[in-house]
């Protein structure tokens, strides 16, 4: 499904269905420490239901399934739910999967304990989201926002990989990322009190094809450039971390949460 966005990328189209599969394979990269900030904070544990907004495939659920929530995940794009479907069905998963905007959501309402929204918030339009979500969640419920990104600045590999993908994408709004409280629309104030966040450095471990595997794994890259650009991108690609990169090695990051709880 292709996606136009004006705050995304200048309103270059996008459609993560074309890296589903690299997705499924490559982008499964959250270290321990950014689950354990979720479950030492009470949330998507068991006896809790939790709607995973945003799930592209499955990632959240699947990782935090051993904790016990009883978990739904939605996504926009089929493709990615259809793979969400199948690392869960392999790993012996009961997860509720389905193929929904975030717009267009028609759960009964208090039905979750927790609603999260992982690496996705800011595609949303907020002005019809926010209500909706308050109405999802049980009284006192949480609506919690998670993130992650390399640091470009300060990590080698990430800034050469990042000046690539600017090439190839100019208007890609992906780059530059530096530490920062993820921001809350005005709108989400109405229905929530922001409760908690946390902002904290992240070491993730890569080889050369899995970085390479991620990089492509992203709007910039895989979800919107034409084959004759991501082939140009890939060769080149290849060829910079043949130069800059060992073998295996690590990618400094930042992970962030904001917890709200519903008014």
């Amino acid at each position: 499904m292709e996606i136009r966005d004006d705050r995304v990328d200048a309103g270059k189209a996008f459609d993560w269905g074309r890296t589903a599969k690299e997705y499924a394979r490559f982008r499964d990269i959250y270290p321990e420490e950014f689950y354990r900030k979720i479950v030492d904070r009470g949330l998507c544990i068991n006896g809790q239901k939790v709607l995973d907004l945003g799930t592209g495939t499955g990632v959240l659920p699947r990782n935090m399934y051993k904790y016990g929530a009883e978990w739904t995940g939605t996504d926009i794009s089929p493709e990615q739910i259809e793979q969400a479907k199948l690392l869960a069905d392999a790993a012996d998963m009961k997860i509720d999967f389905q193929t929904v905007p975030t717009e267009q959501l028609d759960f009964a309402g208090e039905s979750f304990d927790v609603i999260t929204a992982c690496q996705c918030f800011w595609y949303f339009d907020h002005e019809r989201v926010m209500p909706k979500l308050a109405a999802l969640l049980k009284p006192a419920g949480k609506l919690l926002i998670l993130y992650m990104a390399w640091l470009p600045k300060e990590d080698r590999v990430a800034g050469a990989s990042e000046e690539l993908v600017l090439k190839y994408s100019p208007k890609w709004s992906g780059a530059g990322e530096t530490r920062h409280p993820i921001w809350i629309p005005e709108i989400a104030y109405e229905y929530f009190t922001l409760e908690d966040h946390e902002e904290y450095d992240l070491m993730v471990p890569f080889t050369k094809e899995s970085w390479h595997g991620r990089m492509r794994a992203s709007r910039g890259v895989g979800a919107s450039l034409s084959e004759e650009e991501l082939a140009g991108w890939d060769r080149e690609h290849r060829a910079l971390l043949d130069r800059i990169a060992p073998e295996r090695f690590d990618v400094l990051h930042y992970g962030a949460l904001a917890v709200l709880k519903k008014k």
